[in-house]
């Protein structure tokens, strides 16, 4: 897809790219499905295990319209608009309500840490409630939690024992698991898969326990 120079394209209708990819969805209630990834540059956080760092900066600037003709021509039924943090551009917005109108199931993973309360209530949010061992925990934005629907998804990555522990009293505060479905996923090389399912179990915990399907499949390579 050619890039267009950002002068060239109304305000209303530029969204800085960094990729489109079809692979399977690697996590969330749709995990194993054909996917069309719509990654999104820039972010606010650097949280320290960051697998994305790559969009933080750079991109090209594409038109809605632009983006939309190109996640067609991929051929499968859902797409999931990512990051970064996609909500720091006002335009995904846009985007996303024209994917819903196009016809696809579109999802959106985002950080929490921005407002997510103008999305289209067609998409289904997955928000990442940051850990203390992510290094953001204080940009949690807590109307989000307030405020999720029960097609959201709250997950959470975990690092350690302390950060399944403070994610367990986080769940209970805010009463998740009987408001919507969340995730407990381990982070990549610092807690084991083996040691957090037998943490939940122990627990009796009403959450999902995630592995990250594409780190299976293809490891740390990009682009899947």
């Amino acid at each position: 897809m050619a890039a267009t120079p950002r002068d060239a394209l109304p305000a209303t209708e530029r969204l800085r790219l960094t990729e489109i990819f079809g692979s399977l969805q690697g996590e969330a209630d749709t995990v194993g499905w054909p996917t069309v990834f719509v990654r999104l540059t820039g972010c606010p956080l650097r949280c320290r295990y960051c697998d994305t760092t790559y969009s933080f900066y750079g991109g090209e600037w594409t038109s809605i319209d632009a983006v939309i003709d190109r996640v067609r021509e991929f051929g499968y039924r859902r797409v999931c608009v990512t990051g970064g943090e996609p909500l720091a551009q006002p335009n995904v917005h846009a985007l996303m309500t024209r994917l819903c109108d196009a016809g696809f199931l579109v999802s959106l993973e985002t950080s929490g840490a921005l407002d997510a309360g103008g999305v289209d209530p067609r998409v289904v949010r997955v928000l990442d409630v940051k850990t203390p061992g992510s290094g953001e925990v204080d940009r949690n934005l807590l109307c989000n939690i307030e405020a999720s629907r029960p097609s959201d998804l709250v997950k959470f990555v975990i690092t350690s024992r302390a950060d399944y522990e403070w994610s367990v009293a986080f769940c209970q505060t805010h009463a998740l698991p009987s408001r919507v479905q969340v995730l407990f996923s381990p982070a990549h090389g610092e807690v084991t898969p083996q040691d957090l399912a037998e943490w939940i179990l122990a627990d009796r915990l009403d959450v999902r326990f995630q592995l990250q399907l594409h780190k299976v499949l293809w490891g740390e390579e990009k682009g899947r």
